[in-house]
């Protein structure tokens, strides 16, 4: 049995179906994240795993224990927040050691095991300092510290980075990865945030309306979206229909029975003329916008809108005012279902 097992969970409230037969496993060590759009159910899922929501139907296992009825105290699960939930009038060493202080633990032990925490998440010269001392990056900082300090068997975090700004929420991530990979603990994040998923997760669970419609790696989740939805939350991908193709490329055949295929807009270039086999066609820049590295242009094809992703370059940026020709390979056209 896989060190994480859920078998045909649902949940309602009252008359609202929140999880609709949930499966799926996870093994030991694995860096899970639950993403998909405010009110799919991914908090509940996690509350769930934590034992502060009850499930009606379905079962729970935990390092081969049916947990589905235990208490949240009896399940060794830590849960990090998005509100950070510290203690306003305990020191940050206070802060981490709450956990272990109920424990009723030795004070030799709590120390040793409050500083090997500390040093893990770079706090040490913050140990005597009060949470509204500290930037919002320390005080999450100092939460996963506390879910750490007791030593979990998995660790759930709610959109702990939500609340904090994009160059400290981007190094959290970074470190939040390190650390997992470090301690080898089992973790299972829950984002809103395509990108965020893409960089912490050794596998992603896309959710939508109470379901899991995917779970794969993110590389290919990013390259093989399963559905329209997936692929409208996954990357910036254009649907197309097999009329829209059609209109693009004459000569393209549906040899499939699906009726919506997906194109990331990075995979369509600004032509070449390099005799590479694909579908040219014309087409007229509405607009376009600088996002940083990246150009994100608006083409008009025969009344189909088109995104198209160049790198941000002086070249592009000319061509884009007179070039009208673009190229598509045609491998890169995903057939999705609706």
């Amino acid at each position: 049995m896989s060190f994480i097992s859920v078998e045909n969970l649902s949940l309602r409230f009252g008359n609202h179906e929140v999880l609709k037969d949930i499966s799926f496993q996870i093994e030991e060590g694995e860096l899970i994240t639950l993403l998909g759009p405010s009110g799919c159910g991914k908090s509940t899922l996690l509350r769930v795993i934590a034992g502060l929501e009850v499930f009606q139907e379905g079962n729970l296992f935990l390092d081969d224990s049916d947990i589905s009825n235990t208490l949240p105290r009896d399940r060794n699960v830590g849960m990090v927040f998005q509100n950070y939930a510290l203690f306003p009038n305990m020191t940050i060493f206070e802060n981490i050691a709450f956990g272990l202080t109920l424990k009723k633990l030795p004070k030799d032990e709590i120390k040793r095991e409050v500083m090997r925490v500390v040093r893990l998440v770079n706090l040490e010269d913050k140990i005597d300092h009060y949470p509204h001392q500290l930037s919002g990056g320390q005080q999450q900082r100092t939460s996963l510290a506390r879910s750490l300090v007791t030593k979990p068997k998995v660790l759930l975090l709610d959109e702990p980075l939500s609340a904090l700004d994009a160059k400290i929420r981007k190094q959290l991530q970074v470190d939040i990865r390190e650390l997992q990979k470090t301690l080898g603990i089992t973790m299972i994040f829950v984002t809103h945030d395509q990108e965020e998923a893409m960089i912490l997760s050794d596998r992603v669970f896309v959710m939508s309306e109470g379901k899991i419609v995917q779970s794969a790696t993110p590389a290919n989740l990013y390259a093989q979206p399963k559905n329209q939805f997936v692929a409208s939350f996954i990357g910036n991908y254009n649907i197309l229909s097999t009329d829209d193709l059609n209109k693009i490329d004459p000569a393209f055949s549906d040899r499939s029975l699906v009726s919506k295929y997906a194109i990331r807009s990075e995979s369509i270039q600004l032509a070449a003329p390099s005799g590479e086999e694909g579908i040219y066609f014309n087409g007229k820049i509405e607009n376009y916008t600088v996002l940083g590295s990246t150009i994100r242009c608006l083409y008009d094809v025969n009344d189909i809108k088109l995104s198209v992703d160049l790198m941000n370059n002086e070249r592009n940026l000319e061509s884009i005012k007179s070039q009208t020709q673009l190229f598509i390979d045609r491998k890169h056209i995903i057939a999705i279902d609706q």
